[in-house]
């Protein structure tokens, strides 16, 4: 095998490096789109639900408020 040869060869390995690193580019940045979109469909989630969290919260301290009212009249 000539040098020509073995030079060609060793480009057309590179060549391949190249290609499979730019597919591997374009999965992870597909990935990190969807983890981004992911990620803020769940913090949007638990904003709702520290929210909802909070509603209740109040409802429960306003009904024992109203129970311990209860008890104190005669």
């Amino acid at each position: 095998m000539n040098e020509q040869e073995t030079e060609s060869l060793d480009l057309a390995a590179l060549e391949a490096r190249v290609d499979e690193l730019i597919r591997t580019i374009d999965k992870l940045s597909n990935e990190n789109r969807a983890l981004k979109s992911q990620q803020a469909t769940l913090s949007a989630e638990r904003s709702l639900l520290i929210e909802k969290t909070e509603m209740a919260r109040t409802r429960v301290e306003s009904m024992i408020a109203r129970l311990k009212a209860m008890e104190t009249r005669p």
